[in-house]
């Protein structure tokens, strides 16, 4: 019996007739309705014609979360007053649930992806609904790029809403060809705020790490409210490992049910979670419960303000989810959760201060999420680089650039980016392409039970308690009764099924190998490029990443390890392994085999040529043997290397060659050409017109500290025109002043050059000296040769500066003649005694 009482209760409602006439008029629309409104349950059920006055239709509703679909079905048939499996049905991964009379059929954005390869025109299907879209996950938004296609070339009569629980819909109104926003008010009771921070500070999330003393105080948040307020808790938290730990602080509080609620969560719990209870309980849930669930009985939200979002590394080709701030947009829709049936209370575990810096909104995927499925998607659907696709942001160029990579690497893409045959095979095995490949090409060796027990432990990360080696995981997997071992058996079933039905091989005969090499050959194809070899006390990837394994792990001092799953510590260069195989060095060459090379390297490298033979996968270096005859032309070149990496200081540099580049460099700055650049870069860039033919019989550092770099210079003077003769005369090395003392110009300031001299030598000369037409920086010394005055006007400093010098000198060397008017008085070298000595001689 359909219950019309709980049905006409839900708010979405009142937004039916404007949604029907949104898709009557343009075929699509987009639905704005708070959590609890019905958007999830009412509409499919009302556009399917099972409540209403509607014609009956097929509607297919994509949800984000497996947990999520589940939920759906069951509500939606509850409402119906039947069972699962008749007028509402659901797919997931690896369960299915539908009969000859569903009409509704809730899947994940993944299975209908799958289902969109397999049959463009989703045949029979009237209603498409892409539920939570304001997630931005990346499978939902490749699906609406995909349904726009079908509609557009296929079905223009197929109808898509895009629901949202955010009010943020005018980018999807436009992808959806500028059709009708429709909002549904939603019940919303108000909602205390309460700012509960930590009393200490706490350290920032980093990779999937929270720091313990974060939980420990939400848990502490959790007592607080159970004790301040009625009714049910729901408390945000990032992943199961945290839910896990905040679970075991609590504890069996007096009184009050501690559930945990998350996509790895047993049906039952779910179910659990999902219905009103007599007794209090705390809901510990990750992100899925912001708006795709609705826990009955919640008065409180307790929000630890973390989130859990994709991230890629494709510098160290490390990929996988990180712990972040929850956006403000989280937080409302988290918050919200406590004010759906009445009055309630928020605590947040950060400060108002804190709050007003957090972004608006989470990153949509596809801005920062590892893109190999997604290239692969496209690949399969005719668009290899996905510029035709509808998508309300485009991939970024660089992570597509590096999927396309890894999908040629593995051969599902040719070189034109056109997927293979292998690329359609793995594309319909349902799993990411790297595991996919690793399936595909593992059953070969190991036949396919054993590479889909392995591919399914990469698949779900095991519990930490099983261990960081994969072969010692998979033989506890077999063992264990507990739910991943449950889901892992389900998982492998699957993927046997479906490498069937891929045309995979079957399984082997005889024993095959032992676990720990066949784990560690799955494992390596699925990851060639973080295939490690040992270095030092830690190992080296084959992508040129350090990787560092815990010391009490059974991989640690392995020769070489295959790495699944790595992060990388604050502050640390190398990655962490946390879950990885032994290997030996056959399998490495066997699964990275197109990482493979011999070559002949001549390079500069720790500051001298070297030559060598070299075998190596990527950047880890396998052999390494003494190149005999390097040929010339590479070493030269490695040489010229050397000269730009380490500068022309390799060369020998006398006094007078470091005087000359000087004076070039001061007579280019101030005439130009013919005058040569002599900086570093124009030199190094002209190593062929000044350095031959002594760089071309060098082989080796020494022999470049051996070359005269000044008698080299004297190649570059501008011998064609003949201005080189006029060096001495435009930047003379000396210049010869009133004393007859010829004193040397120092050019290191290409703007001027400098004259020291003693003031005394200067008397008698009332114009400043010149080179080139630039008056030198004259500075003027005392007679023991200390700073006394600069000029570059000597008339001036007579003029101005001399009598305050002067007054300052005569005191400190009486012995010495200081004129009054030092213009007109004769340059000396001398004392006074010896002037006067020499005049009585």
């Amino acid at each position: 019996m359909i219950r019309y009482d709980d049905l006409d209760r839900l708010p979405v409602r009142s937004a039916l007739p404007a949604l029907r006439a949104a898709l009557d008029d343009g075929g699509g629309a987009v639905l704005c309705a708070p959590p609890g409104t019905g958007k999830t349950t009412l509409v499919p059920l009302e556009l399917a014609g099972l409540v209403g006055a509607g014609p009956a239709r097929r509607v297919v509703v994509a949800e984000p979360r497996r947990i999520a679909a589940r939920a759906a079905a069951r509500r939606m048939a509850w409402l119906l007053g039947e069972r699962v499996g008749e007028s509402v049905g659901f797919t997931v991964r690896g369960e299915r649930s539908i009969g000859p009379r569903t009409r509704v059929e809730v899947v994940t954005t993944g299975v209908l992806l799958q289902r969109l390869q397999r049959d463009q025109e989703l045949a029979g299907v009237d209603t498409v609904v892409l539920d939570e879209c304001h997630e931005r996950h990346l499978d939902a938004d490749t699906v609406a790029a995909f349904l726009l296609d079908v509609r557009e070339a296929l079905r223009p009569e197929l109808q898509l809403v895009a629901a949202s629980a955010t009010t943020d819909a005018e980018g999807w109104a436009r992808l959806l060809g500028d059709v009708a926003v429709v909002e549904a008010a939603g019940v919303a009771h108000p909602v205390e705020v309460v700012w509960a921070p930590p009393v200490r500070p706490v350290r920032p999330p980093h990779g999937m790490r929270v720091d313990p003393a974060l939980l420990t105080h939400v848990a502490s948040v959790v007592r607080r409210a159970l004790a301040e307020r009625e009714g049910d808790v729901l408390c945000f938290l990032p992943g199961v490992g945290e839910i896990g730990r905040v679970a075991g602080q609590l504890g069996a509080p007096a009184g009050v049910d501690v559930l945990q609620v998350h996509g790895r969560a047993p049906a039952a719990v779910q179910d659990a979670v999902l219905t009103p209870s007599q007794r209090r309980r705390v809901v510990l849930a990750t992100s899925v419960a912001e708006s795709s669930l609705t826990v009955p009985g919640v008065r409180i939200v307790v929000d630890s303000g973390l989130a859990r979002e994709p991230r890629t590394d494709h510098a160290r080709g490390l990929s996988a989810l990180t712990t972040v701030r929850a956006s403000a947009a989280a937080g409302r829709q988290r918050a919200g959760r406590a004010g759906r049936e009445a009055p309630g209370a928020v605590y947040r575990c950060w400060t108002e201060a804190e709050d007003g810096r957090l972004a608006r909104f989470p990153l949509p995927e596809i801005r920062v999420a590892d893109l190999t499925a997604f290239a692969l998607q496209a690949a399969c659907w005719g668009e290899p680089d996905a510029s035709g696709l509808a998508l309300l942001d485009p991939p970024p160029a660089g992570a597509m650039a590096a999927a396309r990579e890894t999908l040629a690497t593995v051969g599902a893409v040719d070189e034109t980016g056109r997927v293979t045959e292998r690329g359609l095979r793995m594309a319909r095995l349902g799993l990411h392409p790297r595991l996919a490949r690793a399936l595909l090409d593992g059953s070969r060796e190991v036949g396919a039970r054993r590479a889909a027990e392995v591919v399914a432990l990469l698949s779900e990360e095991p519990p930490r308690e099983y261990g960081d080696d994969l072969a010692s995981c998979l033989r506890t997997a077999r063992a264990a009764r507990d739910a991943y071992g449950s889901r892992w058996r389900t998982e492998t079933r699957r993927l046997e099924s479906n490498l069937a039905s891929a045309g995979g091989g079957a399984d082997r005969t005889g024993s095959g190998p032992a676990d720990d090499r066949t784990v560690g050959l799955v494992v390596s194809l699925a990851f060639p490029e973080r295939l490690a070899r040992r270095r030092g006390g830690g190992h080296l990837m084959v992508s040129g990443t350090g990787a560092e394994v815990a010391s009490g792990s059974a991989l640690h001092g392995s020769p070489w390890i295959a790495v699944a799953v790595a992060d990388r510590p604050t502050g640390s260069p190398h990655a962490r392994v946390r879950l990885g195989a032994v290997v030996d060095e056959d399998i490495a060459r066997s699964a990275a085999g197109a990482l493979y090379e011999e070559v002949r390297e001549v390079a500069w490298a720790d500051g001298d040529v070297l030559a060598r033979r070299v075998t190596r996968l990527g950047a880890v270096e396998l052999t390494v043997r003494p190149l005999d005859d390097p040929g010339a032309g590479r070493v030269r070149a490695a040489l010229v290397e050397g000269l730009r990496v380490e500068g022309l200081g390799l060369l020998r540099w006398s006094r007078e060659a470091a005087e000359l580049r000087r004076r070039l460099a001061f007579l280019h700055r101030q005439i130009g050409e013919p005058w040569p650049d002599v900086s570093q870069d124009a030199l190094h860039a002209r190593v062929d017109d000044w350095l031959e033919p002594e760089l071309g019989r060098a082989r080796r550092r020494a022999d470049l500290a051996r070359i005269d770099a000044g008698q080299a210079l004297r190649r570059l003077l501008p011998w064609a025109t003949g201005d080189a003769v006029r060096l001495d005369e435009l930047a003379p090395e000396r210049i010869e002043v009133p004393s007859g003392s010829r004193i040397h110009l120092d050019y290191a300031d290409p703007q001027a050059p400098v004259l020291a001299v003693k003031l005394q030598e200067m008397f008698g000369l009332a114009v400043t000296p010149r080179v080139a037409g630039v008056a030198v920086v004259v500075h003027l010394l005392s007679p023991a040769g200390r700073p006394a005055a600069v000029t570059a006007d000597l008339a001036s400093f007579w003029r101005d500066g001399y009598r305050g010098v002067r007054a300052e000198l005569r005191g400190r060397y009486p012995k010495h003649p200081w004129p009054e008017n030092p213009a007109e008085a004769e340059a000396t070298r001398f004392t006074k005694a010896r002037l006067e000595g020499r005049g009585r001689g």
